[in-house]
């Protein structure tokens, strides 16, 4: 293993434009944990999907820590580049990590006027 390479993420996600049959491309999405003492949720870090509809390190493993966790989906915006309306201005997937030691995948498939996830791995 090349030791200059980055460790892949822990967290992932993929968007795919089921509407349309394609990855979600340039979607704009953040990451955010609850703070369970606060009620207050903190960012993460920030990014857009790439050409695939993924967004590569979301987070580091000695970050990714036991707690709530949210991506917050842009698809307003995602949808208004396309030309498009959307019912959803945006999605927020907001999910309850208890084994960090495990890697997940937290997909959103969307169109228009729905969207779907599910946990992955």
């Amino acid at each position: 293993m090349d030791m200059t390479s980055p460790l892949p993420s822990p967290l992932t996600t993929h968007v795919l434009n089921t509407g349309m049959g394609v990855p979600g491309a340039g979607m704009a999405l953040s990451l955010h944990r609850l703070d369970p003492v606060t009620s207050a949720w903190s960012l993460i870090t920030a990014g857009t999907t790439n050409d695939d509809g993924r967004c590569p390190g979301l987070i580091t493993r000695e970050c990714f820590t036991p707690g709530v966790y949210k991506i917050r989906f842009e698809s307003g915006q995602y949808w208004e580049g396309l030309g498009e309306t959307c019912f959803y201005p945006y999605i927020e997937i907001v999910f309850n990590i208890t084994d960090a030691a495990q890697k997940f995948h937290v997909p959103l498939l969307l169109s228009r006027f729905s969207y779907s996830t599910y946990r992955g791995s």
